[in-house]
C-alpha cells in the first residue's frame, strides 16, 4: 500500500524555487486544489520578493462539526501553528477573502544550514496536517498521557471532506475513530466495499498484531448513537479504528494523526488505482483476443483473397499459337 505524503509537493517545490532565486524579483500568484478540497494560494510580489503569502481554505464543515471550529479554524489549530512555525511565519488576521488562514513567511530569515532550512520548508508545506490534524492531535495527546480532556463531548465530529465528517469517541484508555465511507461512483462503491473488507481481514495476520483494531460494518456502529441522521448516510459502510496509547508514543503520534486525517483520501487513491489497473488488464486481454482471432482465420479466406487479387498477363497472338503447339 502507498501512503500519502504529509506535505504538498507543489507547495514545497514552489518554496524551494523561490528560495533559490531570492535575488530575482519574480512575481508569483498560484492557485491550486489538493485532495479533500483543500485550496491553496501562494503569492509573491516584486516589491517584497523575500515575503511569501500562503493562504489555505479548508473543506466546508458539516453542521455537526460547528462546535469544533473557532474563528474558521479547527480547535487547537492556532496553538499548533505557533508551535510548528515558531518565529518563522506570521499569522495574518483577518486572512485573505475566501480563505481560513493566511501565513506570511520571510524567506530571508530562514537559517543558513541547508538541511535544517529544507526541514522547515517541508513543515510549512505540511500546513494541511498542522491545521486539520490539530483537534485529532489534541485528543491523541490526551490518550498518550492516559487522560481524556474534560471539555470534550462524548462524541466529537471532525471535518475531513466537504460537508463530511468522521467521529471520535475519546476515552482515557483508548480513542475510537469511526469513518462513514461515501463514494459517488457506483463502481467506486463496489471496489471500496471490497477493499475495506479486505483491509479488515489483513489486520488479522500475524505480522500486524500491534496494529490498531479495525472493523467494518454496513450499518452505523453503536458508538455513533446520538449522531445526526444525515451524518450517518454511508453507501460503503462504516470503518471503526481503535487507537491505544502504544500507537501515539513518541514519533508515532505524527504518523497516526496524518493516517487518520487522510484515511478517506487513502482509500479513494487505492480504489482509483485498482480501477485503472483493471481497465488496463481488460484492454490487454481484448488486444490478445483480437490477435488470436486474426491468427485463427481459415486458409480458405486467405486463398480467396489471393485469387481475387491475382493479376493475369495478356498474351500476343503469336505467343498463343506457340503455346497451343
Amino acid at each position: 500500500m502507498i501512503l500519502l505524503q504529509s506535505h504538498s509537493r507543489f507547495l514545497l517545490q514552489t518554496l524551494l524555487n523561490r528560495l533559490h532565486n531570492l535575488d530575482k524579483a519574480i512575481e508569483l500568484d498560484y492557485h491550486w486544489v489538493e485532495f479533500d478540497d483543500v485550496r491553496y494560494h501562494i503569492q509573491v510580489s516584486m516589491k517584497n520578493p523575500h515575503h511569501v503569502l500562503l493562504s489555505v481554505s479548508l473543506p466546508t464543515p458539516p453542521p455537526e462539526t460547528v462546535s469544533a471550529f473557532y474563528g474558521g479554524l479547527p480547535f487547537g489549530a492556532l496553538e499548533a501553528i505557533k508551535i510548528a512555525y515558531s518565529g518563522i511565519v506570521q499569522i495574518l488576521d483577518p486572512p485573505r477573502d475566501g480563505f481560513n488562514l493566511t501565513l506570511k513567511l520571510n524567506l530571508s530569515k530562514l537559517p543558513p544550514d541547508e538541511e535544517y532550512r529544507h526541514a522547515i520548508l517541508v513543515k510549512i508545506a505540511s500546513v494541511r496536517e498542522v491545521v486539520l490534524g490539530a483537534p485529532l492531535r489534541v485528543i491523541l495527546k490526551g490518550l498518550g498521557s492516559r487522560t481524556a480532556a474534560s471539555n470534550l463531548d462524548r462524541l466529537v465530529a471532525l471535518v475531513h471532506r466537504p460537508k463530511e465528517s468522521f467521529f471520535l469517541i475519546p476515552q482515557a484508555e483508548k480513542v475510537t475513530v469511526v469513518f462513514p465511507m461515501r463514494f459517488k461512483d457506483s463502481i467506486d462503491i463496489v471496489l471500496a466495499t471490497s477493499f475495506l473488507q479486505e483491509f479488515v481481514e489483513a489486520r488479522r495476520t500475524a505480522g500486524l498484531n500491534n496494529a490498531p483494531l479495525c472493523l467494518w460494518s454496513p450499518t452505523p456502529p453503536l458508538e455513533l448513537k446520538g449522531a445526526p441522521a444525515e451524518a450517518l448516510s454511508a453507501n460503503a459502510g462504516f470503518v471503526t479504528i481503535v487507537i491505544f496509547p502504544r500507537h501515539v508514543e513518541g514519533k508515532k503520534l505524527d504518523r497516526t494523526v496524518w493516517s487518520l486525517s487522510t484515511f478517506h483520501a487513502y482509500v479513494s487513491y487505492h480504489v482509483k488505482c485498482s480501477e485503472g489497473f483493471m481497465h488496463t488488464r481488460m484492454r490487454r486481454r481484448v488486444e490478445s483476443l483480437i490477435q488470436a482471432l486474426d491468427r485463427a482465420k481459415p486458409d480458405s479466406e486467405n486463398s480467396k483473397k489471393t485469387g481475387h487479387n491475382a493479376s493475369f498477363k495478356r498474351l500476343s497472338l503469336k505467343e498463343g499459337r506457340a503455346s497451343r503447339k
